[in-house]
């Protein structure tokens, strides 16, 4: 090292050491010495701007100095989710760790995603790995381009929920790939009829592989299981037509205000329609195996999930909301909750804020709700 960056290195240690250090001078005008969230929040005001974290303790709230009460002093139950213990790590299994925090943003047709799952305060708390799983995939190019985003919750299958949460996204994922094109064309067709019966076959065969590794582990299937939510967003900036299906719990929300309009679609208690000339839709296109889908069977053992499944169509502003149950159940419960997420997620401009911000909106504390949380959002242009 030359001695030049032996001084840089040392300068920028005695400038972290004087930022933690309580004997430290202050610099400013005031007479009281700063706290260390004060010292916090001046070194994020230099390097992100004004901060927008909400009032709580040694803090003050902006209704007691007169100011009109807002979002950020409705979300005041919230706070920041505190450092948690790392899960144990097998060496000789690399692909067993789980990341605490996974984060997507993408530009596709004419809508911005931001997507991020990151574990719970009972895992961090435990030093148990998340069990949420995301996985965002593009497939095909131009008009036949495909975007899905999967987001599966594991957490109900106890220890091994990690591994139900990724191989549901993977299957998931490698059929939609196979027929991403013919998705993408009922896509820009709007052709529910089409869409709904297929997705809903999909579905279950995803299901399927967790039952055939559920039985292969000794396990029963609902130890094996996830709650699943996928969203299907074309290419074509010219198709505005979105498709939400999965089964399980979860939800979808749509921006309304400060808060979220529940849009979860009615679950379809009915096995999926056998894929046969006889049995598929007439304007369903080509069969199956075209697509490299292997038949698969309702197992005895299959839970009775009823499958979700709505298409709608996206108007300019938009926000839609995909999640998980460790999202969708305290948007549901606490008020506070969804008007932070609202706030958070709100750009300068009215659009979409950054990855950074996107993710700081998730991570509060809120009693009762201590499981992963998994949230995909899109804003249309």
């Amino acid at each position: 090292m030359s001695g030049q960056g032996a001084q840089d290195a040392g300068e920028q240690r005695d400038w972290w050491a004087q930022l933690y250090d309580p004997h430290a001078a202050d610099t400013g005008r005031a007479g009281a010495r700063d706290t260390l969230d004060e010292r916090y929040r001046s070194v994020s005001r230099t390097l992100t701007g004004p901060p927008t974290d909400p009032p709580g303790p040694g803090r003050a709230d902006p209704a007691a100095a007169g100011a009109p009460p807002g979002p950020e002093s409705a979300a005041a139950p919230v706070s920041a989710l505190p450092a948690g213990v790392l899960p144990p790590a097998a060496p000789d299994a690399p692909g067993e760790w789980v990341p605490e925090t996974v984060l997507e943003s993408a530009r596709y047709g004419s809508a911005e995603l931001h997507a991020v799952s990151v574990r719970g305060a009972a895992g961090r708390r435990e030093g148990r790995p998340r069990t949420d799983a995301l996985l965002a995939a593009r497939f095909g190019a131009e008009e036949d381009g495909l975007l899905l985003v999967a987001v599966a919750a594991g957490g109900r299958s106890g220890p091994g929920g990690h591994r139900a949460a990724r191989e549901a996204c993977h299957a998931v994922g490698e059929a939609v790939g196979r027929s991403s094109a013919r998705l993408a064309r009922d896509l820009r067709e709007d052709r529910t009829s089409a869409l709904q019966p297929g997705l809903h076959r999909l579905t279950d065969r995803a299901f399927g592989r967790l039952r055939a590794q559920a039985a292969a582990l000794g396990l029963e299937p609902e130890r094996h299981t996830v709650d699943l939510r996928c969203l299907l967003l074309p290419a074509d900036p010219r198709c505005r037509t979105r498709v939400l299906f999965g089964a399980g719990a979860g939800g979808a929300f749509r921006r309304s205000g400060d808060g979220w309009q529940d849009i979860e679609p009615v679950g379809i208690h009915a096995p999926p329609p056998p894929d046969t000339p006889a049995g598929r839709d007439p304007t369903a296109g080509a069969a199956a195996a075209r697509d490299g889908f292997a038949p698969a069977e309702r197992t005895a053992e299959a839970a009775a999930a009823p499958f979700h499944f709505r298409s709608r169509t996206a108007e300019p502003g938009d926000v839609l909301l995909l999640c998980g149950p460790g999202v969708a159940e305290p948007l549901r419960a606490e008020p506070a909750f969804g008007e932070r997420l609202a706030t958070r997620w709100t750009g300068a401009d009215g659009g979409p804020p950054g990855a950074a911000a996107y993710l700081d909106g998730l991570l509060c504390a809120l009693e009762g709700h201590s499981g992963d949380r998994t949230a995909v959002t899109v804003w249309e242009s």
